[in-house]
């Protein structure tokens, strides 16, 4: 922008100069008028124009500039949101952090490297033009001017030289910076993992329910289990036959120390039959399922079990 505006100021230099010449003239030819007032209205209004003539081309290459540099940053995205009030920046607390966080450090450091830049530069032409500026006291109001113009384009160009070296890094932290604030911190990825995922600590007291229902209702079918074989505390499977339902008798029930227990004292309290085999009570707690029926592995020593509670069932009919 600043390069765009002072090289325009260059091209309509001459234009301006004429324009306002010519408003001069006719400012001072008016005020030797015999009657000055009653022209005050066109003087006015050709202040008007001349004002607009010499200025706006300055301000149209400002303006299209300004746009343009603001919309290659951004990509042109528009947006109202920063004219939306927002009470929270009537805060001073908050505006007092603002001064002191690190955004306001890089530009401070940023705009004094800006200055320490100009402030050489300018020093720098000034010592070696000095006699051009003194010998323009002997020369028109016009080359003088443009010779002052042209000591500015010069000092310009190099300011634009030495701040694009200054953009340049400050793009880089830029986009440093843009890339940091996009990362998460630990709690915003724990709030978008419970958003997507569900809120873990609700989904382990969900499995706990459904752990708890499914221990209760595995406890009240073992009531209906035809034995229960046990190892001898730390492992019980509850194992029930019905020819009519299933092909292979189905586990009820299984568990492990406490919960085995537990097993064994409700079959207890409901006379069921329970029988101590180690081995083939460790088997079926490994490769059975609840609810499911036995692997065909195990048919031979589990009908051999329920053959002999059979056998025993049958004899104390007997006796009775």
């Amino acid at each position: 922008m600043l390069l765009g505006v002072f090289y325009t100021a260059k091209l309509v230099l001459p234009m301006i100069y004429e324009t306002a010449g010519e408003f001069m003239e006719f400012f001072f030819s008016a005020a030797g008028a015999d009657a000055p007032l009653e022209r005050s209205p066109n003087i006015y209004a050709y202040a008007v124009v001349t004002l607009l003539k010499c200025a706006l081309p300055l301000l149209l290459v400002s303006m299209v500039l300004g746009i343009l540099g603001h919309g290659i940053q951004t990509r042109f995205l528009v947006t109202f949101k920063p004219l939306r009030p927002k009470f929270s920046k009537l805060n001073p607390i908050s505006g007092i952090k603002k001064l002191f966080g690190m955004k306001k450090v890089v530009e401070l450091v940023k705009n004094l490297v800006k200055v320490a830049i100009l402030i050489a530069l300018l020093y720098n032409i000034l010592m070696s033009d000095v006699t051009p500026i003194a010998q323009m006291m002997d020369v028109s109001v016009l080359s003088a001017a443009a010779a002052t113009l042209q000591m500015v384009l010069d000092l310009v160009v190099k300011v634009c030289i030495a701040f694009a070296v200054v953009a340049f890094f400050d793009f880089l932290y830029q986009r440093w910076d843009y890339e940091k604030n996009l990362k998460m911190t630990k709690q915003e990825v724990k709030d978008e993992y419970k958003m997507t995922e569900g809120n873990p600590e609700i989904k382990g007291r969900i499995r706990r329910i459904q752990r708890q229902m499914a221990l209760s209702r595995m406890m009240q079918s073992v009531p209906e289990a035809d034995v229960i074989i046990r190892n001898p505390t730390h492992f019980a499977v509850a194992l029930k036959y019905d020819p009519e339902k299933h092909g292979a008798p189905v586990v009820l029930a299984k568990g492990q120390d406490y919960l085995a227990l537990r097993i064994i004292k409700v079959g207890m309290e409901h006379e069921v039959f329970i029988l101590e085999n180690r081995p083939l009570a460790r088997a079926l707690y490994a490769d059975c399922e609840v609810e499911r029926e036995i692997p065909p592995q195990y048919y031979g020593a589990v009908a051999e079990v329920l053959v002999y509670i059979y056998r025993l069932n049958h004899r104390d009919e007997m006796l009775r």
